[in-house]
């Protein structure tokens, strides 16, 4: 895989060669402005992070050169229309693509505003996305990839851990996972203790901690417990570029792997942060400047960019200047 850095200073708009790199630079920009819409919201305690950027990258997804159906997004139950399964978004004219979005994965709570939040767009061709139920669930295991033949979402915890060891050639004791801070998760929690292995709580979202397991610095090494729907469409796309694999057990019981997920051979993956992590710096405000850390990622070539890029704060100076009117 083909680990590479691009420092984008200012308005990240150019392509720098090929129509999927030029489709790549497009969507970083909308996951880039709606990371920034919904930072305006963080540590202020208000719960509107979600619809500011889900609203901003609506706008912004309509000037992208694609022909993109939404596969997977909101459950369509909000009273505001942002982003829903089945909305068509982008120019009208480019490729056909199937679109899943999350506007704010883990999105920030009006009591506290927790890590792990970011803003994702995951294409791939017309088709080659798994259609979820609105607001439908899905039980999940997501791996990098040395270990993506030694686990089962069918087996017990503790076997799955133990392989997952055996894999990476470490203690169980060493084996660190990644479990959304929820309280339908305390008899997992209990399982993967009384198993050995560590616990990396997250309190934002598990698209986040998914992409975690297939990327070197991160400390993670699986992802384990239940969530939505959406949200594994996602992050299986953005395994599918990293060489990682998820797993998932859809309600009724029918086990899904990553080529079920995720199909076709032109899948690109864009995500921002929104609130820090180990896997990407929060949106950042520093003498009237914002600064963004993104993470783009391709099948073909499997190719892994982080985009780090500035500019002005202007919708914080008009922020200001409403509050004060």
């Amino acid at each position: 895989m083909n680990t590479q850095e691009w420092d984008i200073p200012g308005r990240p708009g150019m392509a720098a060669g090929g129509s999927g790199q030029a489709l790549a630079l497009e969507l970083v920009r909308v996951t880039e402005a709606a990371a920034i819409a919904a930072g305006e919201w963080v540590g202020l305690g208000d719960g509107n992070s979600g619809e500011a950027a889900a609203h901003v990258m609506r706008e912004l997804l309509g000037s992208v050169r694609m022909r993109g159906v939404v596969v997977a997004g909101a459950d369509g139950k909000g009273t505001t229309p942002v982003l829903f399964a089945g909305d068509d978004v982008g120019s009208g004219d480019g490729p056909a693509c199937d679109v899943a979005i999350t506007a704010g994965d883990g999105a920030l709570s009006p009591v506290k505003d927790v890590p792990y939040s970011l803003s994702a767009i995951a294409v791939a061709e017309r088709g080659a996305l798994f259609d979820p139920s609105p607001g439908a669930s899905m039980e999940k295991l997501a791996v990098g990839p040395e270990c993506v033949d030694v686990v089962d979402i069918r087996r017990p915890v503790a076997e799955n851990l133990r392989a997952v060891a055996k894999a990476k050639d470490i203690r169980v004791s060493d084996v660190v996972v990644a479990v959304l801070n929820r309280p339908y998760h305390r008899d997992l929690v209990h399982e993967i203790r009384d198993a050995g292995a560590r616990i990396h709580l997250l309190e934002g979202g598990e698209v986040s901690g998914a992409i975690a397991v297939a990327r070197p610095e991160s400390p993670v090494d699986i992802l384990m417990g239940a969530g939505g729907a959406a949200e594994g469409v996602i992050a299986a796309a953005a395994l599918t570029c990293s060489g990682g694999a998820l797993q998932a057990r859809l309600q009724e019981g029918k086990v899904l792997h990553t080529e079920d997920l995720v199909g076709g051979e032109n899948i690109l993956f864009c995500a921002t942060g929104l609130t820090g992590s180990e896997l990407l710096r929060g949106v950042q405000h520093h003498s009237g400047r914002v600064f963004t850390q993104s993470l783009v990622m391709s099948s073909k070539p499997e190719t892994v960019r982080m985009v780090r890029s500035e500019r002005p704060h202007v919708a914080r100076r008009e922020q200001e200047g409403r509050r004060t009117a």
